[in-house]
């Protein structure tokens, strides 16, 4: 037997309400929740004294309880002759002072004036469902004119967004409008409960309207309220907990892998983000001791956007290690004070423990794990506004092995690194640790420098942070030896995409006289390397600012430019693509032939692909390829990036089916090349070119 409407416009029919009550008989419908789940809040606006008009009581016993615990000045109406019938009926002994008449709430016909308080438990909601809204506008006119001053529409709604901007927006001014969140008040078993939380909106009418709106929000009917300067404000602040509370409905419901809601928790008093929780549960297939239902996982300050906590595979990684049936994994913020660990902990405890998996005990330990027992580091040491890409952040951070380093984060995509640098001491040698994998290192720092002041960090310029950096190096084997060494015609490379600058700073450091000209569209993107990442240029390494493809067609139409190898690593900022880096128009035929003609008859086209649409990448590669006679990929282990090598001739006059026998001695001789310049370099070259081609494959 349905007994909810099919349709929203059924909510204001008069004729649905009949037909409802009719089904629904003697039971009473407990509209959003039961009178224990919202009588605090109630108490809290309604006196005994008051004299209460009760808008669209339908069968529900709100005002019988009410009536019961002192409540005696309860005017009820409804629209439905049935329920008034039935409800007169059935309180005409015990209750005789309880009223109820059948009246349209959009013209009562009582004095202006008249009530102290009109309450309404899901009226408002029923009357907005119409799409114009006209007639709740009209029954909240109606309310707000037999409410004397001083007088309280209280109003039990679902507060969808339509409703609830309706009313805040009809009351805003000359009222005092305060919103209750009593999310996760109401019990689970309960067949009236709903998805959605339950809020409570209390509209007070003033005599004269406020110099500004009053536009608060309470947790729960207690929580001390929140001042919030505009309406749009308080209608953001109400979705937020509507989609967290939905969020916990969907957790309490079961456990899936496939699925890891996340959600910020902000500080309450100035609201600004503190944490980033994202939910991870196991595999139904994994083996996990019975007792391990759930746990917390705190990542170190500066490491969120490691490849384990800040990647999909990592973090499902992650909980398969940790072995619990659900693991939180717990962000902390830039701008956010965190005294200790225990603090941390006893600050989340409260708020973690309402995303436990259903099942669990009531009494279970829940453990808070973390790597080293330690909260980490970070340090903002700069900051600034791109006129192109918007707020950014330098900061210093600890990573896994120790050793610290230096990002550039732009705050419209705060997860992922822009750029990265190694840092070490100004008094120091350039350390030769080899730099291990991100995903499988280990934390050690025995060979980790000491933390020092800013001033004396300095970036370690013969470290590269980025593997696809490692392997366009790496890519320079592919030249030859004799290219190489060639002091006469030393190697020139183009590079699209500037970062850090420590791509063409190493290239410029460790590769006899080669030159290099970046092309970097954003200004402030030059002014940060030269600032912070220690990127110098000299006559062998020169910045164009502009539009890298302009400037490539601009080199090609010019004539008379060649180079040895052209580099794209340039990221989209199109975030609707399943590429990421380069945009479209850099892998489009037209351009690609430009780049061809662009380089020497030895040159190499350098790309830094990313792409998540596998049948995209396949039209990039095809388009590749058929510019290209030879193309090789690496794949970077844990990323999605590989980086294409794509020759201007094959070398032997047909398309090769695998690595050149030769590679490897070049590799190595390169290897010995780079070392062999570090007596005119401030530091030590750490890249094993060898391994890196190891893994080179033909397309």
């Amino acid at each position: 037997m349905s007994l909810l409407p099919r349709t929203a416009e059924e909510f204001s029919s008069a004729d649905y309400w009949e037909r409802f009550f009719r089904k629904r008989g003697e039971k009473a419908f407990e509209w959003y929740g039961d009178y224990n789940s919202i009588c605090g809040v109630l108490h809290k606006y309604i006196k005994p004294r008051d004299k209460v008009l009760v808008v669209g009581c339908g069968n529900s016993e709100l005002s019988e309880q009410l009536y019961d615990v002192g409540y005696h000045q309860l005017t009820n109406i409804d629209i439905s002759e049935t329920v008034v019938s039935h409800m007169n009926q059935r309180n005409a002994e015990r209750r005789p002072d309880l009223t109820f008449q059948q009246l349209d709430a959009t013209q009562t016909g009582f004095e202006s004036g008249s009530f102290q308080v009109g309450l309404d438990k899901g009226t408002l909601d029923a009357m907005a469902s119409e799409e114009d809204c006209a007639l709740a506008g009209s029954m909240l006119a109606e309310v707000g004119r037999v409410l004397s001053v001083g007088g309280r529409y209280v109003c039990v709604t679902l507060a969808q967004e339509h409703v609830i901007k309706l009313a805040v927006e009809h009351f805003a001014q000359g009222w005092a409008v305060r919103i209750h969140c009593l999310s996760g008040q109401q019990k689970e078993e309960s067949d009236s409960s709903f998805a959605l939380p339950v809020f409570v909106l209390v509209c007070t009418k003033f005599r004269q309207a406020p110099p500004s709106a009053v536009l608060e929000l309470c947790q729960g009917e207690d929580g001390a309220p929140t001042r919030l300067a505009s309406v749009p404000e308080l209608l953001s602040a109400v979705k937020e907990r509507q989609a967290y509370n939905l969020m916990l409905h969907k957790l309490r419901g079961g456990t899936d892998a496939s699925s890891t809601p996340s959600l910020t928790l902000c500080h309450a008093a100035t609201g600004r983000p503190r944490y980033t929780l994202t939910v991870q549960d196991s595999l139904p297939s994994a083996k996990l001791p019975r007792s391990n239902h759930f746990a917390i996982f705190i990542v170190p300050q500066g490491r969120e956007s490691d490849w384990l906590y800040g990647s999909a595979e990592g973090r499902t990684q992650l909980a398969s290690s940790a072995k619990f049936r659900r693991l939180v994994i717990v962000a902390m913020h830039r701008d956010q004070e965190y005294e200790d660990m225990q603090a941390v902990q006893s600050e989340l405890s409260p708020m973690v423990m309402e995303l436990a998996p259903p099942g669990m005990p009531a009494n279970q330990q829940v453990p808070f794990l973390s790597v080293g027992g330690d909260l980490g580091w970070r340090e903002v040491i700069g900051r600034g506004v791109s006129a192109l890409t918007g707020e950014y952040s330098v900061e210093d951070v600890r990573g896994e092995d120790g050793h610290f380093f230096r990002r550039l984060i732009f705050m419209n995509n705060s997860q992922l690194v822009q750029s990265e640098s190694r840092l070490r001491s100004a008094g120091t040698a350039s350390s030769a640790h080899k730099k291990k994998n991100k995903k499988k290192s280990k934390p050690s720092v025995s060979d980790a420098p000491a933390l020092t002041g800013v001033k004396d960090r300095i970036v370690d310029r013969g470290f590269l942070c980025c593997t696809h950096h490692e392997v366009m190096v790496a890519g320079l084997a592919m030249l030859g030896m004799d290219a190489i060494n060639n002091k006469d015609q030393p190697v020139s490379v183009l590079l699209v995409g500037l970062g850090g600058g420590g791509l063409p700073q190493f290239v410029h450091d460790f590769v006899p006289c080669a030159r290099v000209e970046v092309v970097e569209l954003d200004p402030a993107v030059l002014e940060v390397a030269q600032t912070w990442f220690g990127f110098q240029t000299d006559e062998r390494l020169n910045v164009t600012l502009g539009d890298g493809l302009e400037h490539i067609k601009t080199l090609e139409s010019e004539g008379g430019h060649s180079f040895d190898v052209i580099m794209f690593d340039v990221d989209s900022k199109d975030t609707t693509l399943g590429m990421s880096c380069p945009p479209p128009a850099f892998v489009e035929t037209s351009l690609l032939k430009k780049v061809y003609s662009l380089l020497t008859p030895r040159g190499l086209f350098m790309l830094n692909l990313v792409c998540r649409d596998s049948a995209l990448r396949k039209s990039v590669l095809e388009r590749v390829q058929a510019v290209f006679p030879c193309v090789f990929s690496r794949g970077i282990e844990g990323e999605v990036n590989e980086v294409l090598l794509c020759c201007r001739s094959s070398g032997e006059g047909h398309k090769p089916h695998t690595i050149p026998q030769t590679l490897q001695q070049t590799a190595r001789d390169l290897q010995k090349t780079l070392r062999a310049n570090t007596q005119t370099a401030p530091c030590v070259p750490q890249i094993d070119i060898t391994a890196i081609l190891n893994d080179l494959k033909v397309i």
